[in-house]
């Protein structure tokens, strides 16, 4: 059995995770911090997209934007050399897409669950609010925030829809173990798509196992 989808989808999904679990943080205390309803309803709105859109439809969009005959993607291959489309990146980009949202909304739920009186009690000391985040508010919502990123991982492993969209069905390159296992099963090899569908099923079930792991410690950190 090909073994190089199982490496890909690691290495595609630990990028992505690193990427997304990074910006979920930023996106998250922005959104966190803001006080007027709608204005922080619609920043909501447009960053849990992707989790309600379908993935081919996300993947046509980043298709669109990063495409070598769009404005960007032609930007970037005439400038820089990078062509996006139909790469490992474009992989990366794919699953960090999707898995965004999962991460952002972790990250905001563990933020907007610290204990005001730790806020309060920090501010009086005179930290500033990068300190106060840094030094509070992280650290106590990070049961929470690794939770998203275990979860982003799984997503991002999973990926199928988006990824074929920009990055292809590449053997070798592009080719994860969802698009291995759409590959094995229309080529007939079912006995390949079993093994696949097991090896998934294990790291998802990891995953979950994981991430009970960091709610259980989440609640016992709240008073």
């Amino acid at each position: 059995m090909d073994m190089s989808p199982l490496l890909i989808s690691i290495k595609t999904a630990s990028a992505a995770m690193v990427l997304t679990f990074f910006l979920g943080i930023f996106a998250a205390k922005i959104v966190a911090d803001i006080r007027r309803k709608p204005w922080k309803m619609i920043l909501d709105g447009i960053l849990t997209l992707p989790l309600v859109l379908p993935p081919t439809v996300a993947g046509f969009f980043l298709l669109y934007i990063f495409g070598v005959r769009r404005p960007i993607g032609q930007f970037l291959a005439d400038y820089f050399g990078i062509k996006i489309a139909f790469s490992w990146e474009a992989a990366v980009l794919a699953a960090a897409a999707i898995s965004f949202p999962l991460m952002y909304r972790s990250a905001r739920g563990a933020l907007e669950q610290v204990d005001p009186n730790l806020i309060y009690a920090a501010r009086t000391l005179g930290l500033s609010e990068w300190k106060l985040f840094w030094r509070v508010r992280l650290p106590t919502a990070l049961p929470g925030v690794a939770s998203g990123g275990v979860l982003a991982f799984a997503r991002g492993l999973g990926e199928f829809g988006a990824t074929a969209m920009i990055a292809g069905n590449i053997a070798g390159k592009t080719r994860t173990l969802p698009l291995a296992i759409y590959s094995a099963v229309s080529a007939g090899d079912m006995d390949t798509a079993y093994r696949y569908v097991l090896i998934i099923v294990i790291f998802s079930f990891l995953a979950v196992a994981l991430m009970n792991y960091f709610t259980i410690k989440e609640g016992k950190t709240k008073p």
